[in-house]
Order: structure tokens, then C-alpha cells, then sequence
């Protein structure tokens, strides 16, 4: 990662399964430490039942497959709406396998939410009005944990005198906004605009912090509906693999990509 020998640990959030677990092991095969960081919030109606298995696992299997690619990693569950969360991250963190240097915000909150009152998407998945639970989850999730998190990192960092750093977040959506996901999308917007904030703010300790936005990725919720639509699309290029969207993520961390910060890197 970087031109020093000095080990690199990183806190990656939703890394039971998907695109957080692909990270951990891209990560472990370049050296990284990783805490696994994850939570089971029950089955997601109307979704797949390999996105839901993924969901309720424990991170055991992740932690094995870092191991395996010779880092070492430590697994921790934890509700991300808590706003105790982060500190606790980083503490047991820094108890089990030391300073954390990249920070990778990919846990979501995600419910499917609409202003309308129509009750299923074009795939049929069911949606639910705007309510406040729906913003709570989202916001706790995919805002303000984000936000806890990025602040715990840089008090940690800038009291130690560290002078490398990285920061990712995950985002969809759009300026335009995110219809059927309103308030997934405008989560994911408050966190791109903390993370550029960081990027600012933290560069003169040595810190990028960047925003990946994948394209459709297929973490078992993709059907071949899904598939169908993405073929059809004009803005859609293709259904990529957590391990693709992986990679770019531990690129952006690498010391090729020093240069790097204040960006949404968008994959298509």
C-alpha cells in the first residue's frame, strides 16, 4: 500500500458478504489487517435468498478467507445506529491487530422507499412509503455512521502524528436523486459530501478519502430480470462481481492512487 514496512489495518463496515467481504480478502492479499465489521438485520422482503443468506451470516467464513491470504483479522458485529459504534470499532481495532490507517464506509441501511403510493418496484420487490423508520435506518446507516466514523479515524490519526491515510465510501444515486431508494439515495448523498470534506479538511495529515460508486453488482439480489434491464439500459454497462468492485477499492487505497482524493470514481 505504501512505500513504507510499517503494517496497514483497516475497519471495513458490511464485510460479512457482498462487496465488504470481497474487500477484506483484496486487502488481505496485499498485507492488510482487517476488522470485519458487520450486522445481521434480518431477511429483506421480496429479495433473494442468496442476498438474505449472505445477510445473516457471521463473518467467520471472511475472517478464515483473510487468514488464508496471510493477514490477519478480527470479527466484530455491531449496529452501526449506535452512535457508540465507531469508537468501539477502532478500540477493539486497535486491541487486536493495531492503529487503523484505511477506513472503508460500506455498510448500508438499505430499505426500499418511494414518495408514491405504489407498493412494488418494475421487478416487483416491494417498496414502503417514506416514514420515519425508513429515514432512520438509512440516515443511521449510510449517514451518520459514516460520518462517527470518519471523526473517530481522524482524532485517532492526528493524535498518533500519523502521515498516511485512507478513506473510501460506497454511493448510488445520483444529483438527480435515487426514485424507488428516496432515501437510500439521499443518505448515500450526505456521505459523499462528508467524505469530500475529509478529503479537504484531512489532507495535510496525509489522508485521501475518496467515494467509489459501483455499477449493478450482483451481491445475490440480481435476478435475470435485473440482467435484462441493465442489457436494455443506455446509462447501464454491465452486472459486476463484489471481487471486480473489490479491487478498484483496494487500488484507491494503494500508493499508485496517492493522488487521489476528493473523487467519485464511478464504475460503469
Amino acid at each position: 500500500m505504501s512505500e513504507t514496512t510499517t503494517p496497514h489495518v483497516a475497519i471495513v463496515t458490511g464485510a460479512n458478504a457482498g462487496i465488504g467481504a470481497a474487500t477484506a480478502v483484496a486487502f488481505a492479499r496485499r498485507g492488510v489487517s482487517v476488522l470485519v465489521a458487520f450486522f445481521r438485520p434480518g431477511d429483506a422482503e421480496g429479495q433473494e435468498e442468496a442476498y438474505n443468506r449472505a445477510r445473516r451470516g457471521d463473518a467467520t467464513d471472511v475472517v478464515a478467507a483473510v487468514e488464508a491470504a496471510g493477514a490477519r483479522a478480527h470479527a466484530v458485529e455491531a449496529d452501526l445506529t449506535d452512535p457508540a459504534a465507531p469508537a468501539r470499532l477502532f478500540d477493539l481495532a486497535e486491541r487486536h491487530l493495531g492503529p487503523v490507517d484505511i477506513l472503508v464506509n460500506n455498510a448500508s441501511g438499505w430499505i426500499q422507499d418511494t414518495f408514491t403510493p405504489v407498493s412494488t418496484d418494475r421487478f416487483g420487490r416491494p417498496m414502503t412509503q417514506v416514514t420515519e423508520r425508513t429515514f432512520r435506518q438509512q440516515f443511521g446507516v449510510d449517514a451518520m455512521a459514516p460520518a462517527l466514523l470518519i471523526a473517530e479515524f481522524a482524532r485517532r490519526h492526528v493524535a498518533r502524528g500519523g502521515t498516511w491515510g485512507r478513506i473510501v465510501g460506497l454511493t448510488s444515486g445520483g444529483q438527480h436523486g435515487f426514485p424507488e431508494e428516496v432515501s437510500y439515495g439521499a443518505a448515500k448523498a450526505a456521505q459523499e459530501n462528508y467524505t469530500m470534506s475529509a478529503s479537504v479538511e484531512l489532507a495535510p495529515y496525509g489522508v485521501t478519502a475518496n467515494i467509489v460508486y459501483p455499477p449493478v453488482t450482483d451481491t445475490g439480489w440480481v435476478t435475470d430480470d435485473v440482467r435484462a434491464a441493465v442489457d436494455a439500459s443506455r446509462d447501464l454497462v454491465h452486472v459486476a462481481t463484489p471481487e471486480e468492485v473489490a479491487e478498484v477499492i483496494a487500488w484507491v487505497v494503494s500508493e499508485e492512487a496517492r493522488l487521489l482524493t476528493g473523487s467519485v470514481v464511478r464504475l460503469r
